[in-house]
């Protein structure tokens, strides 16, 4: 993967020799990757989805936050150091957690993260009552019949 500068001040700052590099991660984020098929809000946002998502499978940690992430740092929608859908947001990062049982802080691998939020919300309480209002609700829908019809993880059917 071609690092950008953003991605490389976080591989940089965030990296702990026995863990291997960390990223700050919303809590929502951790369904919108799943079902990320190379669609996005613009064509530079989408392609730091990708790198992210690509940087996060290589093996990366994250820290739960509940403020602006890596993902945030090229969104269109970005408003200082906040979301025009601020709230919005905020509601779904809170469901997440809370669902998760986590709290915005905690460290773990992407590949931990991933496994829960697929088990709590995706095979579990459902993506819907997460992000029942989220613009790339047409998307994940899509996957969410994959997965019923074919009984595989979102990523399964999902470009990279």
């Amino acid at each position: 993967m071609e690092a950008d500068k953003g991605m490389k001040d976080v591989r940089q700052t965030g990296e702990n020799a026995r863990e291997g590099p960390v990223i700050s991660l919303r809590p929502h984020h951790g369904l919108c990757l799943q079902f990320f098929e190379g669609k996005g809000y613009s064509d530079g946002f989408t392609a730091h989805m990708g790198q992210v998502k690509a940087f996060l499978e290589a093996g990366a940690r994250i820290t739960v936050t509940e403020a602006d992430d890596e993902i945030c740092s090229r969104c269109p929608n970005r408003k200082g150091h906040g979301c025009i859908s601020d709230e919005k947001v905020r509601s779904y990062d809170r469901k997440v957690l809370e669902i998760c049982g986590l709290a915005g802080g905690e460290q773990m691998t992407w590949e931990v993260f991933r496994e829960l939020v697929k088990e709590k919300i995706i095979h579990g309480a459902g993506r819907a009552l997460v992000c029942p209002d989220c613009q790339w609700q047409e998307i994940c829908e899509e996957k969410e019949r994959e997965i019923r019809r074919f009984g595989a993880s979102p990523s399964d059917h999902c470009q990279r």
